[in-house]
């Protein structure tokens, strides 16, 4: 097995990653990102699932959890210390700009990391979990990621955006997060 990608998170970075549903951010940040503080919708999802009668459908309090996961987003990132990851699919270019907003309004750094995976690949991904995006909703994430996936490969840097980088499912496995120490935090 190759050597691991470390990408090292300053104090004040928030880390999106992002991709289409299924391309592998959960697996990738459930081996990558031990110790940091990572915000994923699914948190929200398995909270209000517990307390929300089994009868109801997740499609009729989806926009529930992703209003709550987004106020989460924003509470830590003025809220709380060092670097924060979070899990969004952020295919929406309303959803980008609102975390560049984050990231201004909380003096953080917001930076990409784009898993970049074929849509049937992603698919089978939602097949192997054993949840399946909408065939619509997917389609939409799908359509939407295009473009801007164009712009990514470009090496472009979104607006608001401090950096970005693109890697495939091979190296989403090799990926590593660790937070930077600094040489005063270090202990001899």
């Amino acid at each position: 097995m190759s050597e691991p990608s470390v990408l090292e998170l300053g104090p004040r970075d928030l880390l999106v990653v992002a991709g289409l549903p299924g391309a592998g951010k959960t697996t990738m940040l459930r081996h990558a990102a031990a110790g940091l503080s990572v915000l994923d919708s699914d948190q929200v999802r398995e909270r209000l699932g517990a307390v929300v009668p089994a009868a109801v459908p997740y499609r009729w309090y989806r926009p529930l959890v992703h209003a709550w996961h987004r106020l989460r987003i924003v509470g830590r990132a003025l809220g709380e210390d060092g670097p924060i990851v979070v899990h969004e699919p952020s295919t929406r270019a309303s959803t980008r700009a609102l975390l560049a907003l984050v990231g201004v309004v909380s003096g953080r750094s917001v930076r990409l990391l784009f898993l970049d995976v074929p849509a049937e690949i992603a698919l089978a991904g939602q097949r192997s979990r054993g949840r399946v995006v909408r065939a619509r909703s997917f389609a939409r994430h799908v359509r939407r990621v295009g473009k801007w996936r164009e712009e990514l490969l470009a090496g472009e840097v979104p607006v608001g955006w401090r950096s970005v980088r693109v890697v495939d499912r091979v190296g989403a496995g090799r990926m590593r997060l660790v937070a930077k120490v600094s040489r005063w935090e270090s202990v001899p």
